[in-house]
């Protein structure tokens, strides 16, 4: 075991989440704990069953795993809670074996370069489909992003596949500008709230940039225009703060926030 402390894994339940499960859901995470490459400082498990019926995969098991102050999470649905928890655990095997390589990289240095590794590093599963919340009954709920400093395209690749998520908001270095990465069919992209293409650092391969500028909006506005173009979220400046912001369905069926740590 290369960590030097591991902190006990948190088990929180929604729904009606079958019996045996949280232990079942710890040790599975705990397991993979060991293979750790930083102290653990804190890992938490949420399991959660939709009341849909009609929800194809109702069972989703979330891991988020405190390492020494970077998130690493892995997250996964099912037709059961046991075949969610143990899709999650796999990817959260993938997450830890990759955090460990591209450590340097978050740390400042450049990535090891192995062609396509990104693309390896993702098990194929189905991503959780938000929960079919009634619109009057959504709630915007605003978190700032995971990215605490200004990252390089290198590091926001690195950090987007330490995540688990589809797409990653931060600030970028060169630039200074508000910017998110996300992944496309044909590897991933960036989009920045006010692109400067002359300024930007060489992108990563198998990384495109837009050279569109992202719409000015409300918080408000931009829910109002996901659930128009149906697109998994939407980034946008907020006209109340000027920064990139982005906001998408959460797996609970609410709208998430995302605004840059240390907006102004």
């Amino acid at each position: 075991m290369n960590a030097t402390q591991t902190a006990p894994v948190r088990v929180e339940t929604h729904g009606s989440v079958p019996e045996g499960s949280p232990e079942l859901a710890a040790v599975r995470v705990g397991s993979e704990l060991q293979i750790a490459a930083e102290p653990v400082l804190s890992a938490r498990v949420t399991l959660t069953v939709a009341a849909d019926p009609a929800v194809a995969r109702p069972a989703i098991a979330q891991a988020t795993v405190d390492m020494n102050g970077r998130i690493v999470r892995a997250q996964a649905a099912g037709q059961t809670m046991r075949a969610a928890i143990e899709q999650m655990q796999a990817r959260l095997r993938v997450r830890l074996a990759g955090a460990a390589r591209n450590w340097s990289a978050l740390r400042g240095t450049m990535p090891i370069s192995e062609a396509g590794e990104w693309r390896h590093q993702s098990i194929a599963s189905q991503r959780p489909a938000y929960f079919p919340r009634a619109r009057e009954e959504r709630e915007v709920i605003p978190r700032a992003s995971y990215a605490a400093q200004p990252e390089t395209l290198e590091q926001a690749a690195a950090e987007l596949d330490l995540l688990d998520y589809d797409f990653h908001l931060f600030t970028e270095l060169s630039t200074g500008e508000d910017s998110v990465l996300y992944r496309t069919a044909n590897g991933r992209r960036l989009a920045m709230a006010h692109p400067k293409p002359s300024r930007l650092s060489p992108a990563p391969d198998g990384m495109t940039v837009s050279e569109l500028p992202a719409p000015r909006l409300t918080a408000a506005e931009a829910a109002d225009r996901l659930e128009a173009m149906g697109q998994p979220f939407i980034f946008f400046v907020d006209t109340g703060t000027g920064r990139g912001s982005l906001i998408y369905h959460r797996y609970d069926g609410h709208y998430g926030l995302v605004f840059p740590a240390g907006r102004r």
